[in-house]
């Protein structure tokens, strides 16, 4: 997309909002699956989390992608945008045990990550084919808030385990059907994920009627510039070799799956906000833009850097600003960073704003939820209406006047 585009969407749409390159999200799936076009059977499972939006599921549904969720809603998030019970795979963590059941009834598959529950799971339904998630002890990540396969996480059954584990499918003559491990975004390491992949095909070696094998996803895509990425390519050509090693080893047909979800939507969302103020200090520029945290918490919460264009100046002298927002609290989105020189009025765009973004939004200081758009066949298509203060009220109910005023 070029900044014009932006620039005209902002017009036509009003701001703040979210913007989403139909293009990006499909070069990115198929640039995955070209990595791993060796493998016979392959599973992309995009994760609903990353970006819910209905449009978004179906643009995805159209290029052969499958779905990974977490709950019960997005279950029938996917389910609502077409995708058949078969097409989604359901992985919750602390979640009750009457809405496992719920999305079982769906005919959805099942991704267990707690004894307990395998084993509960398995006495009451032990013909319903269950994956099992495991916690292979291994941080391919490079943020402990966002890695989830270490020894502390919360996530998965410990690798240890598996004496448990088969003591517990041995006596409820369960149906193991998919081995799944995650562990965590942001890969900076393919060896290291590789290491990891040893260990869930030692797991699976305890299983005999498997059909897939999910290798969870995290690859890290750039958000600066010089920035690292995950080199798919070059995992592909190695993950794939490693694979079909193990299925003629196994003696079984395997599907080799994947849950990518910041990796297919992150570099295709942009957002977009307008400077209020320019507030000069002692010893900080601030640039104050109509949004804060409830639009895009990320910086706040995980630390995580987007890059910031000023697209209504592109080319003016670069100047140091502390990009902050609108809410009654600390949100600061940049420290100290190089951007076009910025006036009140300007458009900022915060690129990288697809994963992870709008999903997390919320309506803190009683602020609306920004419209999304997306951007296909060079043409913006409304894909969620800005709200309004009717939205706030919505499920509110106020007090009967006589209790109100007693």
């Amino acid at each position: 997309m070029q900044a014009k585009d932006l620039v005209q969407l902002a017009e036509q749409f009003g701001g703040p909002l979210y913007v989403y390159d139909a293009e990006k999200i499909q070069s990115q799936y198929h640039r995955l699956t070209s990595a791993f076009s060796k493998v016979e059977r392959l599973r992309i499972n995009y994760a609903v989390k990353a970006l819910s939006n209905l449009a978004v599921l179906q643009l995805l549904k159209q290029v052969g992608s499958n779905l990974d969720t977490v709950s019960l809603q997005e279950v029938q998030l996917g389910l609502h945008a077409g995708f058949d019970p078969q097409q989604i795979i359901y992985t919750p963590n602390g979640v009750s045990f009457e809405e496992i059941e719920e999305v079982a009834q769906l005919g959805v598959q099942i991704n267990i990550d707690n004894l307990s529950v395998l084993e509960h799971f398995g006495t009451k339904h032990p013909t319903v084919p269950v994956c099992i998630r495991i916690n292979p002890h291994v941080m391919a990540g490079g943020n402990s808030n966002i890695s989830v396969g270490h020894i502390d996480s919360k996530f998965g059954i410990s690798i240890h385990q598996m004496p448990h584990i088969l003591r517990i499918v041995e006596n409820t003559k369960m149906h193991i059907n998919g081995i799944h491990m995650h562990t965590g975004s942001d890969i900076l390491d393919i060896e290291v994920f590789l290491y990891a992949a040893e260990i869930l095909f030692d797991a699976a070696r305890n299983f005999k009627t498997l059909d897939f094998l999910d290798f969870g996803s995290g690859f890290k895509v750039p958000y600066k510039k010089g920035d690292i990425e995950t080199d798919i390519e070059e995992l592909g050509k190695k993950l794939s070799k490693r694979f079909i090693a193990f299925e003629k080893e196994y003696g079984r047909e395997l599907t080799l799956a994947f849950e990518p979800g910041k990796f297919l939507v992150s570099e295709a969302g942009y957002f977009l906000a307008k400077v209020n103020v320019v507030k000069q200090t002692t010893s900080t520029v601030f640039a104050g833009i109509d949004s804060g945290f409830n639009h895009l918490i990320r910086p706040m919460l995980y630390g995580s850097q987007h890059h910031i264009d000023n697209i209504s100046n592109p080319k003016g002298k670069e100047r140091f600003y502390t990009v902050v927002g609108y809410i009654c609290e600390t949100d600061t989105f940049a420290n100290n960073r190089r951007i076009s020189e910025i006036n009140e009025g300007d458009l900022l765009c915060f690129r990288n704003a697809g994963a992870y973004c709008f999903s997390m939004s919320s309506n803190y200081n009683s602020r609306y939820k920004p419209a999304e758009v997306l951007w296909k066949d060079g043409e913006g298509i409304l894909i969620r209406a800005r709200e309004t203060f009717e939205d706030l009220l919505k499920n509110q109910i106020m007090l009967p006047l006589e209790v109100a005023t007693a």
